[in-house]
């Protein structure tokens, strides 16, 4: 098991000869191990997670050994005590290597031969290229040496823009942004208005089909609309006039219809939104939907499987990444404090006065404080404002600082048993946490310089 700068050009080799898999180059980037297999030719790319070993993708071997690959790998893996998980395989994986497994959702995938035939009557798309050209959005493929030399610190800028937009906190294993690893090996498009950057296209290959994955596409926060569109356009006649017949733009994760993906799209619709990057995708008018599955081995429960895909893309402690996400303010976290700040403010208007306020007015007081406050988090919730964000979440500081001196001052309320004394606790802590989050929000949705929005 290997990690370093010669394996991983020992894995690239391998890649130009087998890499099937729409995920295989990703493999390339930081944070995998490998497993080489001399009698087989072959390698495997996978994250430890500690506890089991997620794979990406296919083994990189010629098909017709995968099977064996895979058995060898899977008992190397026994043998140091860990699971094995192949995250994002396809139908030909599970045909020649039986194993248990749970769809993941379905990837996109043209022949860009054919992609303006395709899109001749497409009217919606014309549009959003109309509206980009119109607004002086450009594209070009550029050098990847002029990507990784003058062009790294803009570049880099607008990667900062497009992150700093994002609910969701940055994942890791084959999500993880490394645009600029082994740039000679990839395809760049700039878009430019108003004489910067505002998108960016970076295209991976996939060897074996002779194709292309396009995996990151970036757009300024600020830039026109249509200008992801002009990107995807120009990269598609691009690759076709090489004769490339192969493009996908990667997972739409949990695509599908079964009872447990919608279930699961609503529940986290607020972190990530699902239906909309599968909607996207199908709006460019895909020529097949392809499924993608996790796969293991029978002895497996289907929880730890699950659970092991998850600390891999969490890059460690699935918890962790939770609180990481939670702080920074998405839609289902401000709608639980809402509800929660609701239960508290019925608490408050029918507690007893004596025993935990001055007075009846002080007591009504924060009755309405608090109803306002709830009244704000849903409103957040269902419309982010960033001025009432910014309101709420000095108020939320304000009412734990008040809180928090009000405890020190009335010593009668630190004499209590310790049921009260939770009450007070959730008293002072709940403010900090809601403020903490509000400001989380605002830094992760922080405004930037319009382009073109006349």
């Amino acid at each position: 098991m290997t990690s370093g700068g010669a394996s991983r050009q020992r894995l690239l080799e391998l890649l130009r000869r087998h890499g099937w898999n729409a995920t295989s180059f990703q493999a390339m980037e930081r944070g995998f191990r490998y497993w080489f297999d001399a009698e087989a030719d072959a390698a495997v790319a996978y994250l430890d997670t500690r506890r089991a070993r997620v794979v990406a993708g296919a083994p990189v071997a010629a098909g017709e050994r995968w099977r064996e690959v895979a058995r060898r790998f899977i008992a190397d893996a026994e043998r140091q005590g860990k699971r094995v998980v192949f995250f994002a395989t396809e139908r030909t994986f599970l045909q020649r290597v039986p194993m248990r497994s749970l769809a993941a959702g379905e990837q996109p995938a043209w022949d860009p031969r054919a992609w303006v035939e395709r899109h001749r009557g497409h009217r919606g798309l014309k549009e959003q290229l109309r509206r980009a050209r119109a607004k002086g959005v450009s594209v070009s493929r550029v050098a990847s040496q002029d990507v990784v030399g003058s062009m790294r610190v803009e570049l880099g800028q607008l990667i900062t823009r497009w992150l700093s937009t994002r609910v969701m906190p940055p994942m890791s294993f084959v999500v993880a942004l490394e645009p600029f690893a082994f740039a000679e090996e990839r395809r760049y498009y700039v878009a430019r208005a108003t004489g910067r950057f505002v998108g960016l296209l970076v295209a991976v290959p996939v060897y074996d089909r002779g194709g292309w994955f396009f995996e990151n596409i970036l757009r300024d926060p600020a830039a026109p609309n249509g200008t992801t569109e002009l990107m995807i356009d120009t990269a598609m006649r691009d690759v076709a006039a090489d004769g490339c017949e192969y493009v996908t733009l990667g997972l739409a994760p949990l695509a599908g219809d079964e009872r447990w993906q919608r279930l699961t799209r609503r529940l986290l619709g607020g972190f990530y939104n699902f239906d909309g990057l599968r909607a996207f995708k199908a709006k460019l008018r895909p020529d097949v939907w392809t499924p993608i599955f996790i796969a293991w081995p029978d002895d497996v429960a289907a929880p730890l499987v699950v659970l092991d895909v998850l600390r891999a893309f969490a890059g460690g402690s699935v918890i962790a990444f939770g609180l990481r996400a939670a702080v920074r303010a998405p839609r289902p976290v401000l709608f639980t404090l809402g509800a929660l700040l609701v239960v508290w403010t019925l608490a408050l208007a029918s507690s007893d006065t004596k025993r935990w306020f001055a007075s009846r007015r002080e007591q009504a007081g924060w009755v309405a404080f608090d109803a306002l406050m709830a009244a704000a988090l849903f409103s957040l919730a269902k419309t982010w404002r960033r001025p009432l964000a910014a309101t709420a979440s000095i108020a939320a500081l304000c009412d734990g600082l008040v809180t928090t001196a009000s405890v020190i001052r009335r010593r009668q309320l630190r004499k209590r048993d310790w049921r009260d004394r939770i009450v007070i606790a959730a008293a002072v802590v709940a403010p900090f946490a809601a403020a903490a989050i509000l400001l989380g929000g605002l830094q992760a949705r922080r405004p930037r310089t319009a382009i073109a929005r006349q």
